[in-house]
Parts: structure tokens; C-alpha cells; sequence
């Protein structure tokens, strides 16, 4: 397996891409702690996927709150001893226009969706440089990299993540530790599922591919940068969008 024995830390992981990330890396050996703030939804997740004989548990995390992200990796460390790669998955969307976007909803996915990036990030280091190996890999999107309308906040957070990925992988490439981010395009998640038909499939027909990404396509990204067979890749943007933009 890809990922024998590693331990892995997954924010976001109780729903959507998160979800089918846990499930891959777990599928592969990984021992994984599924972060995430929902509780209800990550204690059953727990539950179902420990009966199915992975090594899965369950942290609640705010992302957002240094106290929180550091408590989380405590918990990591006493459960498993040690941390391999970091999976910054946890993401918010509060979508207006420019002209209508409230002040709070701007500075609330900041807080989540970069500073996030950035606690889990940087609490996490010490022990990868520890170990002198390790990888990081950021969620970025499609819209961080061309922009999209009504999502100045969240465009503006994909875009900073990108530029964080870089620094990082020229900081800590010498340490050993690969970082990079997958931008993934539309994908179907429960949010998008709810979306009226006519929007979806506006959203199909600027795909090369025709079709919206599955939570899998953007695992499986995440699983290769995790893996071994990435170690010569560092500081990349994987764009995983079916062609949304060529």
C-alpha cells in the first residue's frame, strides 16, 4: 500500500472532498485523523469507517483558532506519535457580489479558508522537520487561479494559498518536506448538488470533459502528492478541473 504506516492529518475531512480523501488514504494505510468542526458528522463518519477496519479518528477543529489547530495536533501526537502529512482541506464559501458582500462574511472565510491554512501549517512543521521528511499539501481552486464572480473572499484566499505553497516549498524543500496544493474545478459535492439543474450544467459545458469533477478525482491528487512517488515534486499547483480553462 501507498501509504503503509503513515499518519496523516485531514481538516475538512468529515464531508465531501475531505470524506473521500479519508477514505483513500485510509484505503491505502494511512492512519488518518479526520478534522473537521462538525462533530456530529465526524463522529459518524468515525464510527462507519472504523467498522469498516480503517484506522480513522475523529478530532473537532476550528481551523481558524490557533488554540484549537494546536489542540488537535496534541491529540494527534498522543494518538499516534507522530505526523507524516498535513492535508489543508477545510474550506468555507460565503458567496455575494462585490457591491453586497458583508464586511464579516469577507473576513470570515479569510479566517478559515487562509489563516487556517496557515495554524495548521505552521503547528504542524516542528515534526516534520523533526523527521527530516514530510508533505504538505494546500487546497487551493480553480477560482484562486482565474478568478470567478461573487467570490472576491474566496477567490482572494485560493489565490494567497497558491503564493503560500511556493514560499513554503522554497522554505522547507531543504528539510525535506514537499508542499504543494490542488486546485481542484467544480466538483459534485453536497453543496453543488443543491444548486438549480440549469447552473450545473452551465457549469458542465465550460469542461473540456463535460462532466463536474467527484470528490475521488480530487483524493486521488492528493494521495500522489502524498505519496512517495511525488518526492521530486515540489511548489505545484495540480490543477484537477477536467479543462475547465486551456
Amino acid at each position: 500500500m501507498r501509504l503503509s504506516e503513515k499518519i496523516t492529518i485531514i481538516t475538512g475531512g468529515a464531508n465531501g472532498i475531505g470524506l473521500a480523501a479519508v477514505r483513500r488514504f485510509a484505503s491505502e494505510g494511512s492512519k488518518v485523523i479526520m478534522a473537521d468542526f462538525d462533530e456530529n458528522a465526524g463522529k459518524e463518519q468515525e464510527q462507519a469507517l472504523r467498522k469498516e477496519g480503517y484506522d480513522v479518528t475523529y478530532v473537532q477543529v476550528n481551523v481558524a483558532d490557533r488554540e484549537s489547530v494546536d489542540q488537535m495536533i496534541g491529540k494527534t501526537i498522543e494518538t499516534y506519535g507522530t505526523i507524516d502529512i498535513l492535508i489543508n482541506n477545510a474550506g468555507i464559501t460565503r458567496d455575494a457580489m462585490l457591491t453586497k458582500m458583508e464586511p464579516a462574511d469577507f473576513q470570515r472565510v479569510l479566517d478559515v479558508n487562509l489563516t487556517g491554512v496557515f495554524n495548521c501549517a505552521q503547528a504542524v512543521i516542528p515534526y516534520l522537520i523533526e523527521k527530516g521528511k514530510g508533505k504538505i499539501i494546500n487546497t487551493s481552486s480553480v477560482s484562486g487561479v482565474y478568478g470567478n464572480v461573487g467570490q472576491t473572499n474566496y477567490a482572494a484566499t485560493k489565490a494567497a494559498v497558491v503564493g503560500m505553497t511556493k514560499t513554503w516549498a522554497k522554505e522547507l524543500g531543504r528539510k525535506g518536506i514537499n508542499v504543494n496544493a490542488v486546485a481542484p474545478g467544480f466538483t459534485a459535492t453536497a453543496m453543488v448538488a443543491k444548486m438549480p439543474e440549469k447552473i450545473i450544467d452551465q457549469m458542465k459545458s465550460v469542461v473540456a470533459l463535460q462532466r463536474l469533477g467527484q470528490p475521488e478525482d480530487i483524493a486521488n491528487a492528493y494521495l500522489f502528492l502524498a505519496s512517495d512517488e511525488s518526492d521530486y515534486v515540489n511548489g505545484h499547483v495540480l490543477h484537477v478541473d477536467g479543462g475547465i480553462m486551456m
